[in-house]
């Protein structure tokens, strides 16, 4: 356990705190809202700084589509908030939560934009960190900073934004943040495609990625993976005005397939049901095993499962998001993490993959990120260092050397 937790109330404890640190050469863990714990390395820190009290939304425009929150603001407050306006985030942040046996929908804004969270609309939407339009943070020097504004052409402070995303708060602790949102689709409908082989399926999700119908969501599941579905699926997403959905949909069927036996059309309400089991993780969540998170071109989705299944890994089960571009993958435990045979296939494609959930002890020994090339480690030390030069915003979280 962490040997103490400082109660964060506003920016000037969070400066004190980090040059404190800084001074004694403490080692700081960061939390809001605590769901996002047990990703990562694990290191035991020496402290624990709670920014759990500086929350609340400090700007809302809707016709503008722009809003402001603190930092520890739960994010399912800003989309009720957004709901009530008919708007959303188009990132879709993904929940881990199902996946630790936690409360779902139960995390801070900064916690999703500190990991990047980004769910199956990304392919259309883009990342969390293409919506960030601003912020203010603390560094590991006790500096504030503050980069960026209210509208996508203010580049204040350079783009710092897309260092902030997926730092997993080892470079600045962020205490406020500015996001562009954006209206919410008038409705939405789901083509499953049925009677196909795992590689069809994924070819067809790639030529739908490929067309012109603005397809939102792109997803692969084998057969018995998802109840209610006892064949491969693959599952396609449209969302926009009723008229226009209901033509492309209509359209894209008739250039993806001849047989419409084979297909089954989700109304708005299964649709969404759909899509928030998908990131809930249900083609996998019954299975206990090690979570990996793998990422690599879509055409190379299907032969990293077939390369894995041929060097005998223990594979429990998995899903392809993106067209196939993301594997969700779940293997039985072990303390090595089967990560030598998984990552060494990932590299053949030039692709990479993450440890989302495994042990303490497993997460302590086993690199949980993906080892970086020489050049790209280098890279990486520099802006940490300039960030952070003492190493004490969530030392070793990311890499065992800072």
């Amino acid at each position: 356990m962490s040997l103490s937790l400082i109660q964060i109330r506003d920016k000037n404890d969070l400066v004190e705190a980090i040059q404190s640190a800084q001074r004694t050469n403490k080692s700081i863990a960061l939390q809001g809202a605590g769901t996002k714990t047990n990703l990562g390395r694990h290191v035991i820190q020496a402290h624990i700084l709670s920014l759990k009290d500086l929350t609340g939304v400090t700007l809302y425009e809707p016709e503008e589509l722009v809003l402001s929150a603190r930092a520890a603001t739960p994010l399912a407050e800003i989309e009720m908030l957004l709901a009530q306006n008919n708007q959303q985030l188009a990132f879709e942040p993904i929940d881990y939560a199902s996946l630790f046996g936690q409360s779902g929908n139960s995390g801070t804004v900064a916690g999703a934009l500190a990991i990047n969270a980004s769910g199956p609309r990304r392919i259309k939407a883009g990342a969390a960190r293409d919506h960030l339009l601003g912020f203010s943070a603390v560094t590991g020097r006790g500096e504030t900073i503050k980069s960026g504004g209210r509208v996508m052409k203010n580049v204040t402070g350079f783009d710092l934004s897309k260092l902030i995303c997926g730092s997993y708060g080892t470079l600045a602790a962020l205490t406020d943040i500015t996001i562009k949102v954006t209206p919410k689709s008038e409705t939405e409908k789901t083509i499953i495609l049925f009677n196909h082989s795992e590689r069809e399926c994924l070819n067809l999700l790639r030529k739908a990625a490929a067309s012109p119908y603005e397809v939102s969501g792109l997803c692969m599941v084998p057969s018995g993976a998802m109840e209610g579905f006892d064949q491969n699926l693959a599952a396609l997403r449209l969302e926009g005005p009723e008229i226009s959905v209901a033509s492309r949909c209509e359209s894209l069927c008739h250039g993806l397939v001849e047989n419409d036996i084979d297909r089954l059309l989700l109304n708005e309400k299964a649709s969404r049901l759909f899509w928030q089991k998908i990131k809930n993780f249900e083609p996998i969540i019954a299975h206990n095993g090690q979570v990996w998170r793998i990422s690599v071109a879509p055409r190379d989705g299907r032969d990293i499962i077939e390369s894995l299944q041929s060097a005998g890994l223990p594979i429990q089960g998995y899903f392809y998001d993106w067209a196939g571009g993301l594997i969700w993958l779940a293997v039985d435990s072990a303390p090595h993490a089967y990560a030598q045979i998984i990552r060494s296939i990932v590299d053949q494609k030039g692709g990479h993959c993450t440890l989302i959930r495994a042990d303490i002890k497993t997460r302590e020994t086993v690199d949980v990120f993906h080892p970086q090339s020489t050049v790209l480690a280098q890279l990486t030390s520099r802006i940490k260092f300039s960030f952070d030069p003492a190493c004490v915003l969530e030392r070793g979280r990311l890499r065992a050397e800072f």
